[in-house]
């Protein structure tokens, strides 16, 4: 990469996607105070030159030499001989220098001092990266469960950002290795903006406060129609309650998780079935298992469509077993048949290895016969 190249990425001025909100005023709001500090340099200069040029007769470039020289105070030799006025100007320029050189460096001290200009361009350089994401996810409000989801989000290379408006969110994303997070209020506008949400994949939220839940999901939903957006954004919350769950589901919300349910059913399995609960464990939730389970939809132009289970052969294909079939009407078939038909809006629920799962995927989401079944 050329240097002019690695210069206009440093400033953001490559052809690289650009966020949806620019930080311009508030960056040029705090280069403000700049404006006495270089003004004045300029001036000074002027000032200085132009007074060796008439006091002593020197030419344009060596008053202009003699004046920087003074003003930076290099202790060079003087250009050409200084007459006594012409010394006197010299004294002058030099106390002048220093007065405004001393108030200079005390504002660019105050400006750095005061933080805002060093956040505002993290934060920009932190839009640059987001704005270049696509099909990520955005989870909102930091706690224990966004520390774990993060975290499992990471090993499986999920891009995320997190947006919470504490104060202290850019420490906690270096604690907690968030790669990208925005401090703003959720249900906001700009923190739609900040978190390129017009290009993610879904949304979720983990506020301990149902308010602040259906206050984000009404609001996305909102957002959801202003850009018309064809696809839906996935939305997932958590509740407390039965009544919560559906209150949010009604709202808008694609799934809503109960922690309360959610730990007493594992507490149920492990005190049941603890040898099957230590199976789920060694294979299904670690992310070096061998095993893996997904649930596959069978989109309308597959192959797959309208045909007989056993006429598939992703068995013998990919190595990996159907276990289940939910039908378009939401009904479940557990353990299906060979004759079994696989229609319209089908999912499958595949177990097998994580390269048995991928090439069943490849399979079901293309519209050709695979070559080892056109003579089948």
């Amino acid at each position: 990469m050329s240097f002019l190249s690695r210069l206009l990425k440093f400033l953001n001025w490559s052809n690289s996607a650009k966020p949806e909100i620019s930080l311009d005023t508030e960056l040029y709001e705090q280069l403000k105070p700049f404006r006495f500090p270089l003004i004045s340099v300029v001036l000074l200069l002027l000032f200085g030159t132009l007074g060796y040029i008439f006091i002593d007769n020197f030419s344009l470039i060596d008053a202009f030499y003699q004046a920087g020289m003074t003003f930076t105070t290099v202790g060079f030799t003087e250009v050409a001989s200084i007459t006594p006025k012409g010394r006197i100007f010299t004294i002058t320029f030099i106390l002048v220098g220093f007065i405004i050189f001393t108030l200079s460096i005390g504002i660019v001290v105050e400006v750095l001092k005061r933080g805002t200009l060093i956040s505002i361009l993290k934060e920009r350089r932190m839009l640059y990266k987001i704005a270049r994401l696509k099909n990520h996810f955005v989870i909102c409000y930091h706690n224990l469960y966004t520390i774990e989801l993060s975290a499992q989000f990471r090993e499986n290379h999920i891009p995320f950002v997190v947006v919470d408006d504490r104060e202290d969110i850019a420490e906690i994303a270096q604690i907690y290795k968030y790669p990208y997070f925005i401090k703003a209020q959720p249900h906001t506008q700009i923190a739609f903006l900040k978190t390129h949400l017009s290009s993610a994949k879904g949304l979720i939220t983990l506020s301990p406060n149902i308010a602040d839940n259906i206050a984000l999901i009404a609001s996305v939903r909102l957002y959801e129609k202003e850009i018309d957006r064809k696809k839906p954004y996935h939305i997932i919350t958590n509740s407390d309650s039965e009544d919560d769950t559906q209150r949010l589901k009604k709202l808008g919300a694609d799934n809503v998780v109960s922690p309360s349910r959610l730990v007493a059913q594992r507490l149920s399995a492990m005190s049941v079935r603890p040898d099957m609960e230590n199976l789920l464990e060694q294979f299904l939730y670690t992310k070096s298992s061998p095993i893996d389970i997904e649930e596959i939809l069978v989109p309308d132009y597959s192959w797959i469509r309208f045909k007989r289970l056993k006429e598939t052969h992703l068995r013998n294909i990919t190595n990996a077993d159907v276990v289940g079939i939910r039908d378009i009407n939401n009904k479940f078939i557990p353990m299906p048949n060979g004759d079994t038909l696989i229609g319209t809006g089908t999912k499958l629920l595949v177990i097998g290895t994580v390269d048995g799962i991928r090439l069943t995927k490849r399979l079901v989401k293309s519209k050709h016969k695979p070559e080892e079944l056109k003579y089948v």
